[in-house]
């Protein structure tokens, strides 16, 4: 009898753990259906999740015991939720006003950040070496926030930026106001943010920023593209494809990988670049090694009046010195980054 009247309450259990046991199936089934990956930067799934692949990881602010550099945080719009690292260097003093570095991080528009080990690493030994202060920007990401959310930040950042000067007005960040020469400001990003540098800077040329000059642009591997095949491109279609999804994931509602602002050989305004000076390094494993080369090339067509110059880095990959900061050739392009800073680059 009690046998009877305990069997459907087993039945009962069983069929609500087998329902259970599907429903979770269905669930991980749904969040682990990749709906598109760009290896190695971004993962997103068909239910919406990003999964990051790198540049995730975040170190706080700090002295930095070996370089003397100290650096802090700092929110520039909350609601936007843009900020960025500053950079000081021990011989700061507001009797001597220093050079300003604009950076702008790379990871293909989807990831990275200035809180990263790597970009806060680099910094430092970038602010060491050329005793400037620095400023990295924290722009949003796509595929969330697909461009041209990180152009319009990086804007919002460098008119914040220029609001420390005397002719800008009411910045209050004391590095800024009491430690910058704003007559002289340069503007630098490595692969993706090396693109994003050179769209603030050609903004630059076109629209009012005061009475403050950008004066050098120094971009490392840029991220630049186009429809037709240059160079060496066609000969690794997998990276081709690669470079297309990055942009395509990146920026839907382009007018295409001939987009001026992928592609800056189309821009008609180019010859309004707003710096006078300009290097560009490109790696000769590199795919993008090409365009960077192709981008000097347009500068000098465009008939731009300021100094271009080209680096090629033989036997490198994409963005070495961020790989291989020990390596001869990084430490040579550190030297060579802080004499640009410092305006003592020869172009001749």
């Amino acid at each position: 009898m009690s046998d009877n009247k305990s069997f459907p309450l087993f039945l009962f259990f069983f069929f609500s753990f087998y329902i259970l046991a599907v429903a979770a199936q269905s669930f991980a089934a749904n969040s682990t259906d990749i709906s598109y990956e760009i290896v190695p930067f971004i993962r997103v799934y068909k239910n919406g999740t990003v999964e990051r692949l790198i540049g995730t990881d975040t170190v706080p602010p700090s002295l930095n015991p070996k370089s003397k550099v100290l650096s802090k945080d700092t929110i520039i719009d909350p609601s936007l939720n843009i900020s960025a690292r500053l950079f000081l260097p021990c011989s700061a003093s507001t009797a001597r006003k220093l050079p300003l570095l604009v950076y702008i991080h790379g990871g293909a528009f989807f990831s990275g950040s200035p809180f990263s080990s790597g970009y806060h690493g680099y910094l430092n030994l970038v602010v060491a070496e050329a005793n400037v202060v620095a400023v990295s920007i924290n722009y949003r990401l796509a595929p969330e926030h697909p461009l041209p959310a990180a152009y319009e930040d990086s804007w919002l950042v460098l008119k914040w930026i220029f609001s420390h000067s005397k002719q800008g007005g009411g910045g209050r960040e004391a590095w800024l106001r009491n430690n910058v020469d704003f007559d002289r400001v340069y503007v630098s990003g490595d692969s993706a943010g090396g693109n994003i540098a050179q769209n603030v800077v050609a903004r630059a040329g076109l629209e009012e920023t005061g009475r403050v000059r950008i004066r050098g642009l120094f971009l490392n591997c840029p991220h630049f593209w186009g429809k037709v095949r240059i160079g060496n491109e066609s000969r690794d279609p997998k990276m081709v494809a690669v470079e297309e999804s990055i942009w395509i994931h990146a920026y839907p509602n382009s007018t295409g990988f001939d987009d001026p602002q992928l592609n800056p050989e189309y821009d008609p305004n180019l010859s309004k670049l707003g710096c006078k000076k300009l290097v560009v390094y490109v790696a000769e494993n590199d795919i993008l090694r090409d365009r960077g080369l192709q981008y000097k090339k347009a500068l000098e067509k465009s008939k731009w009046k300021g100094e271009v110059k080209s680096v090629d880095v033989k036997g490198a990959n994409h963005v070495f010195n961020l790989n291989f900061p020990e390596s001869k050739e990084s430490k040579e392009m550190l030297k060579h980054f802080a004499l640009f800073l410092n305006d003592k680059e020869k172009f001749n």
